[in-house]
């Protein structure tokens, strides 16, 4: 053996031992010849796994899919919801009346816009012409007072009017028991009097109106006042004895005499108010104007159809009208001359 082949095994069997040396270990692993030893054996192996890998053809790629974009087809179309048709109506009568009376009229709508109604009440007026303010109904019916504070607030726009019996007036009555001395509005001072809402106008403004010129405020007037929130509440506070006089709507009135004629018999009425403007259909000024003249074309044109005939003798009217805002000047008079207190 030469010194020169020596020197290359000795270098190779002592390269652990140095190694661990130089790294300062104190007992040296025995173990390390014989894993280096095994990894050279292990290296032609792992050569040839990698050249093997290596040479190997690459794998087959899928074409992506094809577009033709001269093949086009129409997507299907939706299905559209109809939107509601909103219908706000003043608590001039009760939230149950109301519902029974305005059903037919209500569904008459619906089958000539095509679209579902939904009926919107409040328990005030004011509530009312905020929503119609705000966009959140469509179509509303109010009360005089109440379109005369909506024109003034927000523009709130004239649709139509309701024709009863020839007229579109209406007035406001002072009732009181059938039994009463009372015979004006004098005889009912230091007693119990009924409101109906705090802008009504024949359930608050006028009655009040009377109360002013005879030098004193409903609350100095009279024992006590509470508010009803509709003519018949109004109505039958004074026949069950609970108030001893209100200002009620005329229309209401002869409507709940109608429906109910033991009422005749326990109520009567002592004054009637000038005529006034009937209450009004109405709508947001910001509606549009296909939609606005669609619904006065409706609403006009009823008493041409069994169907609306038979929706208007619902609610105690001939047919809807056109009518001119002038018709109000009188209650706008009456509303700015009186100071109506606070409200409840």
């Amino acid at each position: 053996m030469t010194a020169q082949k020596f020197q290359r095994q000795t270098i190779c069997k002592d390269f652990p031992y140095k190694l661990a040396h130089k790294q300062g270990q104190k007992s040296l692993d025995k173990r390390a010849p014989i894993l280096y030893s095994n990894t050279m054996r292990k290296l032609p192996l792992l050569f040839l796994l990698f050249w093997l890998v290596a040479c190997a053809p690459a794998p087959a790629i899928k074409p992506a899919a094809v577009v033709d974009l001269t093949d086009r087809q129409p997507l299907p179309t939706p299905a559209l919801r109809e939107t509601p048709l909103r219908v706000a109506v003043a608590a001039v009568i009760s939230p149950k009346g109301t519902v029974e009376s305005y059903a037919e009229l209500l569904q008459y709508l619906g089958e000539k816009t095509g679209r579902p109604i939904e009926l919107v009440q409040r328990r005030i007026y004011m509530e009312v012409n905020n929503l119609i303010e705000q966009g959140e109904v469509d179509l509303a019916f109010v009360c005089t007072s109440a379109y005369i504070v909506g024109v003034d607030d927000f523009g709130m726009d004239l649709l139509t009017a309701p024709q009863v019996n020839g007229e579109t007036i209406y007035r406001s009555y002072l009732i009181v028991p059938v039994d009463s001395q009372a015979r004006d509005m004098a005889d009912l001072q230091n007693k119990v009097f009924a409101f109906t809402d705090p802008i009504s106008l024949t359930g608050r403004a006028y009655p009040t109106s009377l109360v002013q010129q005879l030098g004193a405020t409903p609350e100095e007037f009279f024992s006590r006042i509470f508010f009803t929130y509709s003519h018949d509440e109004a109505i039958y506070a004074v026949a069950n004895g609970l108030a001893d006089g209100a200002g009620v709507d005329s229309l209401i009135y002869y409507y709940a005499l109608a429906r109910d004629p033991s009422l005749g018999e326990r109520l009567k009425v002592i004054h009637q108010s000038p005529p006034f403007g009937i209450p009004p259909v109405v709508v947001n000024p910001e509606l549009r104007p296909q939609t606005k003249a669609e619904l006065q074309a409706i609403l006009l044109e009823m008493h041409t159809d069994p169907a609306g005939q038979q929706a208007l003798a619902a609610i105690g009217v001939d047919k809807f009208v056109t009518i001119e805002d002038s018709v109000y000047e009188p209650v706008r008079a009456l509303m700015g001359e009186f100071f109506f207190g606070p409200n409840p």
